[in-house]
């Protein structure tokens, strides 16, 4: 479990994004956490809280009929900064305030790069039932935790062009967390960097499959299934294919 950091004032859900919460039924949320640094002292990015409000949107109005709402999480800053994992320890106060606004509603924490790795070291509270990971930054070696995985969907997509974030770290913490955890998959998204760009309709249209299946039980897109099924490592290095959910 992540050690306990209070968050303080300055961590926040940002407002919500979708349809559903005006409606007066959320049935599920969707928290999403932008990119951040390994080491830094400096206020959150207000670059990457934007650059993740479209993937927000979009999941939020795909699950709009479901009741879906999305919060995009402001940290208290952009640095994970070690032990304190402050990061993470946002994400973790991030899904207790949604309880606190919305009660017993399932949550699908959603995060890209170091927010990644945020989301999946979050995913042991309660609340969460799956985690979807975009190019995680993750340390060196095989000290990241997994146990917290136990009993979440976990998907995991990887550019395999990526400079910044090994993609070989996702790989193995995918192939430890699915010894003990047969809901875990990982795509690979070949020829992509860091940010996903070259096939970023197919990259979202993959995340929110994942995110309104695990949610709210709709049938997963076939290749999503086929991959949380297969046993590793087919199911760890599964091909995005071009045009994932565009037709």
């Amino acid at each position: 479990m992540t050690q306990q950091v209070e968050p303080g004032p300055t961590a926040r859900l940002g407002r919500a994004v979708g349809p559903g919460g005006s409606r007066g039924r959320v049935a599920g949320v969707a928290l999403v956490l932008p990119a951040g640094e390994p080491e830094s002292t400096r206020g959150p990015s207000a670059r990457a809280h934007a650059s993740v409000r479209s993937l927000a949107r979009e999941v939020a109005l795909a699950g709009a009929a479901d009741g879906l709402v999305a919060h995009v999480v402001r940290y208290r800053g952009r640095g994970w900064n070690g032990g304190d994992a402050r990061l993470a320890a946002d994400a973790e106060w991030a899904v207790a305030e949604v309880v606190r606004r919305y009660g017993d509603v399932p949550v699908c924490l959603t995060g890209v790069g170091m927010g990644g790795r945020a989301a999946l070291r979050a995913a042991g509270a309660a609340a969460v039932n799956s985690v979807a990971a975009l190019a995680p930054w993750l340390p060196a070696g095989d000290a990241e935790p997994v146990r917290q995985l136990a009993g979440r969907r976990v998907l995991i997509a990887h550019g395999t062009n990526d400079e910044r974030a090994d993609p070989e770290l996702s790989f193995r913490l995918a192939e430890r967390a699915k010894k003990s955890n047969r809901d875990v998959c990982r795509f690979e998204v070949h020829s992509d960097g860091h940010g996903l760009r070259e096939h970023r309709a197919e990259v979202r249209a993959l995340v929110a499959d994942f995110v309104l299946g695990s949610l709210f039980g709709r049938p997963y897109a076939r290749p999503l299934a086929d991959a949380l099924a297969a046993p590793p490592p087919l199911g760890l290095r599964m091909p995005l294919a071009t045009g994932f959910g565009q037709g």
